[in-house]
Formats: structure tokens, sequence, C-alpha cells
């Protein structure tokens, strides 16, 4: 019997999604789509476009203006979401393990759940739970 495989978007650690957080969206999109030959598309999100990142047929990522809620001098910089199977839970461990929550578990319409934390290094690192499987 064979069993389907689950998406990234379903299988807990895996890398899901990157996102660019950027004050040069327009910028940002011509050198990744030269650089790399990246499709980008347009997506309604409330409040500020969104660009998602193509590499072939696969949503990949994102492109997004910096949110107001990042601290002044933040430069623009690429955030990593990992699939997880219950943000509220990786907030609590990645706290009790030394990290610091930077943005605490908050919805996303139509999207899902997620979280922004530092490890005790100083890395930062999104995790995601996904309402539904995302579509590639």
């Amino acid at each position: 019997m064979r069993r389907e495989m689950k998406s990234r978007f379903e299988t807990h650690g895996d890398l899901s999604w990157c996102e660019l957080l950027t004050t040069d969206i327009e910028g940002a999109k011509r050198f990744y789509k030269e650089v790399l030959g990246w499709g980008m598309e347009q997506m309604p999100m409330e409040g500020e476009p969104y660009t998602v990142i193509r590499a072939g047929d696969h949503r990949v990522g994102g492109i997004m203006r910096m949110p107001e809620q990042v601290p002044a001098g933040t430069p623009p910089h690429w955030e990593t979401y990992i699939t997880v199977n219950d943000v509220d839970a990786v907030a609590r461990k990645a706290k009790e393990q030394g990290g610091r929550i930077l943005v605490l578990p908050t919805d996303i319409p139509n999207v899902g759940r997620f979280c922004t934390f530092q490890d005790p290094q100083g890395e930062v690192l999104s995790a995601i739970m996904y309402k539904e499987m995302a579509k590639d």
C-alpha cells in the first residue's frame, strides 16, 4: 500500500515559505526576476499589496513592504517559515528553551496562524500552521 507524501505545508518541521520584507518592492521584484528568473503575481492582502514568487509552477514565497511593527532601523531581510502542528506550543517551547518571542502567535486571515521567535544565539525564524494545505 502506497502512502501519499505530505506537502511542505503539512509536514511539521518542513521549510514551507519565505518572504522578503523590503522598503523597495518594485526594485526587489526586478532584481530577483532577473537574477533567479522568478515569476511574480500580485495577490490581494489586507492593507498592503503582496507579491507571490513562483519558481516554475510552484509558489515558493512572497515579497511585501516592511510592516510597521518591525523595529525602526531593521534592514530589509528574508524571513523563513517552518510548518508546525501547533504554533502556540512552539512559541511556548521556544521561550522555555531561552528564545525570545518577537511576534506572538497571530492569525493570518485565510492562511493560518504564525509566530516569530529568536533563538538564544539571535537567529530569527517564523513558525506557521496553515489553515488548509496551501496550494502550489
